[in-house]
């Protein structure tokens, strides 16, 4: 059989007129009219006009460099999601801060609004206030952007909205990664829309931009010799890439509406069996792009055996993300525990969510999991 993959990339066809136009062009660069076009496209993509943004070639990039316009430095604490991908926290550890980890909530499973001013608090009374919050958007479900926020800015607190999987969601009609002073986007290739790899940094501010782009490109200053005063990266995307994003920002609506098609189909046909919970909406503020399916399973033989099972018949899933404070890598950083996200790493699954996947795979999908569960 074929393979039936978690997230695979998918292309409309016409990118390649941008990637041909740009390689006619000889513009094969980190810079162009593409990088550029890619920029004010992602801007009108989700409705933020009075934005910058600053396209990277990813988004643990584009996390670096707002902790970096956070003034992170060595020492300085940071609040992050422990539920996430490594990328969400590694950038903290890049500038020699302290990730502080937040526990999730069950109706999102995204930061909890309750322990991260718990978290705040704390920190307080320590004498060190944190520099950011990352907040991340699970799956491409919206955190609970009221609350957070509220909290953030009674406290005086940056967010930076890790939206990496949530491109093409909405919380009360306003698009993931607007509401905080930064904002993240991953185009890699399992992402709803994919550059081959990248990153969009969204910023409120045109200082803030000015500020990233110079960082991304070296930190060389405007003079006409090569002149460095701080250290710089090289973090921009090529021209290529952007191309590719120009293409692929065109058909955005139509990967949410298939991936929701997908999750709907997930939910009508397997919501009903015992002990079995998808990540779903809470009401009509929240529209996720359902990025990927995921759901938890209560069955004494674990996830890792229906893992395994689907693998037999070449259909690729995965366990939720394994907390950050259970990493090694973060163990001995501090942690503000409810157990909700333990809990959901231990019997949670993400199903194959592809915006290529014909019907006939996910009605495959569908059966091997009713048989598992019921045997």
């Amino acid at each position: 059989m074929n393979k039936i993959w978690l997230s695979s990339p998918h292309m409309e066809g016409h990118e390649i007129h941008y990637i041909k136009d740009a390689y006619d062009k000889n513009h094969t660069f980190p810079l162009g009219e593409y990088v550029n076009l890619f920029e004010s496209k992602i801007l009108e993509t989700i409705d933020f006009k009075e934005g910058f943004s600053v396209a990277l070639n990813s988004g643990t990039s584009s996390i670096h460099l707002a902790l970096k316009l956070c003034n992170v430095s060595p020492g300085d604490e940071v609040i992050c999601s422990s539920f996430t991908f490594s990328a969400s926290a590694n950038p903290i550890l890049y500038e020699g801060g302290f990730p502080i980890f937040v526990d999730s909530e069950k109706e999102t499973w995204n930061m909890c609004p309750k322990l991260l001013e718990e978290c705040i608090k704390d920190r307080l009374g320590r004498g060190k206030k944190p520099k950011a919050i990352i907040l991340v958007h699970l799956y491409g479900m919206p955190a609970k952007l009221d609350e957070i926020m509220t909290i953030a800015n009674h406290y005086d607190i940056p967010v930076i909205e890790d939206a990496a999987e949530s491109l093409g969601s909405y919380y009360n009609g306003q698009h993931t990664g607007t509401f905080g002073m930064f904002g993240i986007f991953s185009f890699n290739g399992n992402k709803i829309i994919t550059t081959s790899g990248g990153g969009m940094l969204i910023s409120k501010t045109e200082t803030s931009r000015g500020l990233a782009l110079k960082y991304a490109t070296q930190s060389k200053e405007s003079v006409i010799w090569y002149e460095h005063n701080q250290v710089g990266y090289n973090y921009r995307l090529s021209n290529i890439s952007a191309a590719i994003g120009v293409g692929q920002l065109d058909v955005l609506d139509n990967r949410v509406n298939k991936r929701r098609e997908i999750f709907n189909n997930y939910k009508n046909n397997l919501g009903n069996l015992a002990g079995v919970e998808f990540q779903t909406e809470p009401d009509s503020r929240y529209f996720s792009n359902h990025w990927l399916t995921a759901l938890t399973i209560e069955k004494n033989k674990g996830i890792t055996p229906l893992i395994d099972y689907l693998n037999k018949f070449n259909i690729e899933s995965r366990p939720l993300w394994k907390p950050m404070h259970l990493q090694p890598v973060f163990k001995k950083f501090d942690f503000y525990s409810n157990g909700t996200s333990e809990e959901l790493f231990s019997k949670g699954i993400c199903l194959p969510s592809s915006s290529l996947m014909k019907i006939e795979e996910q009605e495959l999908v569908i059966k091997k999991i009713k048989k598992w569960l019921t045997h």
